[in-house]
């Protein structure tokens, strides 16, 4: 399914390789360097796909895209850009942009949105509605994990979806379902949270639905459930693996009714709500196990949203550290600064309580250190304190394992050290885990494994083939 691609970008590399990669396709293409080149390419013809910047020399891509959104509805925009936010990908979204693809992107995965641009732009000519944009967030971080995560925070922000995010305790999960909120056309109605870990089983369907008076020991009056409180907002659910299995029931009938009961009630509600939900438990191994319900999961992992953790987005901790600084200044706490070796140690440790260790961190530093400047032996000490500190384990753990390897084949295949395959071996031996643990952190697909493992989708092909790992195998295994 070929077209005419017209690509916007001052830097000549890019203009180029991506226009050779495009053409490789099929598609004709045509580039500009700039907002006057792209009207006067726009006044000879309009393309098929527009591919354009956000930093031009001579203006904004996004206002631009704004613009033609209007002028040209039919026409598919894919934005791209270093600006590498979730307000970045979220503003693409609200102009109407048919994909966001934050730099340095996959050719592979240009050349996919194109494809699926143009296949749009045939079965349904009409633009993008926009999505109505307002408030903040506090999510921070530029790494290709959470610019992943941005992306599909920006494509479920208009719509009312059911969202459930995956991941550690303290990777920013409430964080996400605030951001999906206040980004959304619900955030001028209540956002609220429930978290499942911390109500009573028995105290549960109460929280959720509410009571009516007399309903059971101690309801002395009707109190509203927290369905009713997001009335026309968000609820979120946390830590939905914990929920009881009873509870469970109820609250699938209502996601497929859209209406309940109160405890002790006869009068049914409607219920108004966008639900996202949150887990650090795998609910797959869960519904396997039988404390979870399979079509509860189904309904819940409508939109699934895997976080990161802090040891997986490295390049973010001196981000992230330096704006709980700035927070804890803000709230009165002595400014401090860290120095370059403070920062090494930061990104070299493995952060088990993930962001909000970090949070808690620096809220400790500014607290306590005398120093305006950090410096690396302050932060091994805080952290030393916290009774967790385990600098370069991974490496370590890493370096162990391959030497016990090759003393078991010393043991066991001793021709395997001369016989020229060892390279090969070894290599293989942490590839294929390597592999296989992105595949299933990506549900199998293979474009979004690949981008994560920082090769094009079809090194992963041949890689796959070499190591002997069948696709066919593997459930909901895409391209």
């Amino acid at each position: 399914m070929n077209g005419t691609v017209l690509i916007v970008d001052d830097d000549a590399a890019i203009r180029t390789v991506a226009a050779a990669a495009l053409k490789r396709e099929g598609h004709r293409v045509t580039t500009a360097a700039s907002i006057a080149e792209l009207r006067r390419a726009l006044a000879a013809g309009v393309p098929d796909v527009l591919v354009t910047d956000v930093v031009l020399p001579d203006g904004n891509g996004l206002d631009v895209a704004a613009g033609l959104a209007t002028e040209h509805p039919e026409l598919p925009i894919i934005i791209f850009s270093a600006q590498n936010t979730l307000a970045t990908a979220v503003r693409a979204t609200e102009v109407g942009a048919f994909d966001y693809l934050p730099k340095p992107f996959d050719l592979d995965v240009l050349a996919q949105a194109v494809r699926g641009a143009i296949a749009r732009r045939q079965r349904q000519p009409a633009a993008l509605e926009e999505a109505e944009i307002g408030g903040g967030t506090a999510l921070i971080g530029r790494s290709p994990a959470m610019q992943e995560v941005y992306r599909v925070i920006a494509r479920v922000v208009s719509n009312d979806l059911t969202v459930l995010i995956s991941g550690e305790s303290g990777t920013g999960k409430e964080l996400v379902a605030q951001a999906i909120h206040e980004l959304g056309p619900r955030r001028r109605a209540p956002f609220v949270a429930l978290n499942m870990a911390a109500i009573p089983r028995d105290l549960i369907e109460a929280e959720l639905f509410g009571h009516e008076r007399g309903a059971f020991t101690g309801a002395a009056t009707r109190v509203a459930g927290k369905f009713e409180q997001a009335a026309g907002g968000t609820l979120f659910l946390d830590e939905i693996g914990d929920m009881p299995m009873d509870a469970q029931t109820r609250l699938l009938r209502v996601l497929q009714s859209g209406e309940f009961t109160t405890v002790g009630g006869a009068r049914t509600i409607r219920a108004d709500v966008r639900i996202v939900a949150a887990t650090n438990k795998d609910l797959t191994q869960l519904v396997q196990a039988g404390q979870f319900r399979e079509d509860l999961f189904y309904r819940l992992n409508v939109v699934p949203v895997s976080l990161p953790a802090l040891r997986e987005r490295r390049q973010d901790v001196p981000l992230l550290a330096r704006h709980f600084l700035d927070r804890a200044a803000e709230a009165g706490l002595p400014r401090k600064q860290l120095d370059q070796g403070a920062m090494a140690v930061l990104e070299g440790y493995d952060w088990p309580g993930n962001v909000r260790e970090l949070e808690n961190l620096m809220r400790r530093i500014a607290a306590l250190s005398r120093d305006e400047w950090i410096d690396a032996d302050a932060i091994r000490r805080a952290i030393g304190e916290a009774g967790s500190f385990q600098p370069a384990a991974r490496d370590a753990g890493i370096d162990a394992a391959v030497r016990a390897r090759l003393d078991r084949m010393a043991i066991e295949e001793p021709h395997a050290l001369d016989d020229g395959s060892l390279y090969e071996r070894i290599i293989g031996e942490v590839e294929r885990p390597l592999i296989e643990a992105m595949l299933a952190r990506h549900q199998n697909n293979q474009l979004r494994a690949a981008r994560a493992l920082g090769i094009n989708r079809n090194t992963l092909r041949k890689r796959l083939d070499t190591l002997g790992i069948d696709m066919a195998d593997r459930p909901g295994g895409t391209d």
